[in-house]
């Protein structure tokens, strides 16, 4: 594995005030990339994400699954889930995004989205759970699709496309200042997987 796409500045700051988000660009080739998508998608644990809206358990199409150096809690959208065991492909990304960041991680929060109908709406991961400002490293694999963000307080957006094999990394103060989406659309309809790399605190 090699920086594909050296001429992204992985050190410019997307936001305009209150938190840090960087870009890597592609950190896989077309081969690499394509490899992994294939082995996420088929190795895995996934099920159908679960929330409790208004009291009422809500099963999205959206698939997940949570994986850690531990069987670590984590709780988001009022269900508690806990950690699978690392897989080996896994624990080569986390170490190679860890080599690139120079962040650690003990846990990652597996997405995937089958087409472009299922997305997220804005939301901010600073739960309880989560290092308080710590680094989420995102890594995309397959189809390519927009990222919003938008500060809580101005409303000012910002909107990157989140590329096939690429890294994108929220850090600092960005959680508490910052919500974040995957906006759904109809012109995609290939599968995207998101791996989003965190550090749970005991």
């Amino acid at each position: 594995m090699k920086l594909f796409d050296d001429t992204i500045d992985n050190t410019k700051n997307w936001l305009p005030q209150d938190g840090t988000v960087n870009y890597y660009g592609k950190l896989f080739n077309q081969k690499e990339a394509d490899n992994y998508l294939k082995q996420l998608l088929n190795k895995i644990e996934w099920r159908n994400d679960e929330a409790i809206i208004f009291g009422k358990k809500i099963i999205t199409k959206r698939k997940v699954a949570w994986y850690g150096e531990k069987p670590f809690e984590y709780t988001y959208s009022k269900v508690t889930r806990h950690a699978l065991s690392w897989t080996t492909e896994l624990l080569e990304l986390k170490s190679f995004i860890e080599r690139e960041t120079g962040e650690s991680f003990n846990s990652c929060l597996l997405n995937l989205y089958h087409n472009g109908n299922e997305g997220m709406a804005w939301h901010s991961d600073e739960e309880i759970d989560l290092k308080k400002n710590g680094a989420i490293a995102s890594l995309t694999f397959g189809a390519e699709r927009k990222f919003l963000l938008k500060h809580k307080q101005t409303n000012e957006k910002v909107e990157l496309i989140l590329e096939h094999g690429s890294l994108l990394v929220m850090k600092d103060t960005t959680q508490t200042f910052w919500r974040h989406k995957l906006p759904t659309t109809t012109r995609i309809t290939a599968p995207r997987i998101s791996l989003t790399f965190r550090t749970i605190v005991r």
